[in-house]
């Protein structure tokens, strides 16, 4: 079940462990550690470069 999703380890009704896949353990440790996803990366530069004269006018 940790492969599709977190799973939530209870005892008395009270959660004391989340178990989740590797990867998205890795995933997470990534965001908070503020690495971006390459993907993201390339949009964003792609967005940059097609809006620059934008971004420039709203800037001033």
């Amino acid at each position: 079940m940790a492969q599709a999703e977190p799973v939530r380890v209870q005892r008395q009704g009270r959660d004391v462990a989340i178990v989740m896949s590797p990867e998205e353990f890795r995933r997470m440790a990534d965001a908070q550690r503020g690495k971006i996803n390459p993907a993201v990366e390339r949009l964003h530069g792609e967005s940059a470069r097609r809006w620059a004269s934008v971004y420039e006018a709203l800037a001033k």
